[in-house]
């Protein structure tokens, strides 16, 4: 059985807990740390002022060459981890470096916003008119 499509999060909503273990996702950050003898990525990103960090579980995607500062993108599974948290578990690693990453919120954005309009519109059709 193939895994669930993979929704785009960002950092900060991972280690909000909107996400639940299993969840199949899709991250973009700024590569900051890399420990090979642990399988063990951070990718970084700001937003509000405040940086948020997620840690790459990278033992799938090994080997690979890091370019430490360089932006990738993450197509993987939440898991929770003893003494680290929230981790993703890491099918595709790539660098993605140079892609502009407010557009890409802002193309993240909108198209959430299109799914939940795409959802109110099958709940209002999903109801049955009131017959007089």
């Amino acid at each position: 059985m193939l895994p669930a499509a993979a929704v785009f999060r960002f950092p900060w909503e991972v280690n909000s807990g909107e996400v639940q273990e299993g969840d199949s996702v899709r991250i973009l950050g700024r590569l900051v740390c890399y420990q090979p003898e642990e399988s063990r990525a951070t990718l970084s990103s700001q937003h509000a002022s405040k940086e948020h960090h997620v840690i790459i579980h990278t033992l799938f995607v090994e080997p690979f060459n890091p370019i430490i500062g360089a932006h990738y993108l993450v197509l993987g599974d939440i898991e929770n981890a003893d003494g680290v948290g929230v981790m993703v578990r890491a099918r595709v690693l790539n660098c993605v470096d140079g892609v502009n990453v407010a557009l890409l919120q802002k193309a993240i954005n909108e198209q959430r916003s299109f799914f939940r309009e795409r959802e109110c519109k099958r709940a209002d059709a999903a109801q049955p008119a009131h017959e007089t």
